[in-house]
């Protein structure tokens, strides 16, 4: 078993002796959604903790989309929900970048695509494949895009 992945059935086994069910139920649906991961496909096989770390940004990012949805249709118990759910996955993700690194990458990257000779609105892909790498798992894309998106058309 992977290290991500030991560490979160450790803290599950914690948080069900505490009896915190924010906290079993998160992890236990995360559990789940790995274990779904692992035997999709035609083989059954093991994450990496880089597959791992996937996996929660997904069940994060899903969390934050629910929460955000609840909130617009004026149910304010099941939004505070879904964000406490995204705060306890959060702890298992890489710190993000704030919008100054982010941006500081992003103009690196502007710059690297210009020398090769991309420029404009069109030279987005080029600079995405730079930045992609760099920033993976520690910046959502809609960000990445959107910075890139400013500093291209400014």
């Amino acid at each position: 078993m992977t290290t991500l992945k030991s560490k979160l059935q450790d803290d599950l086994n914690a948080a069900i002796k505490e009896r915190d069910e924010l906290r079993s139920s998160t992890l236990r649906l995360t559990l789940a959604a790995i274990t779904k991961e692992e035997v999709a496909g035609k083989e059954k096989r093991e994450l990496s903790d880089d597959e791992v770390q996937k996996v929660i940004t997904r069940e994060a990012k899903k969390r934050r989309e629910a929460a955000e949805a609840f909130a617009q249709g004026g149910r304010v118990e099941s939004a505070e929900r879904e964000k406490a759910e995204g705060e306890v996955l959060a702890a298992y993700l890489p710190k993000q970048l704030s919008d100054d690194e982010l941006n500081a990458i992003v103009a690196q990257a502007v710059e690297e695509a210009k020398a090769a000779g991309a420029e404009g609105p069109r030279a987005m892909g080029a600079v995405m494949k730079i930045v992609n790498p760099k920033v993976a798992g520690q910046a959502e894309g809609g960000r990445v895009a959107a910075a890139v998106k400013k500093l291209l058309a400014g």
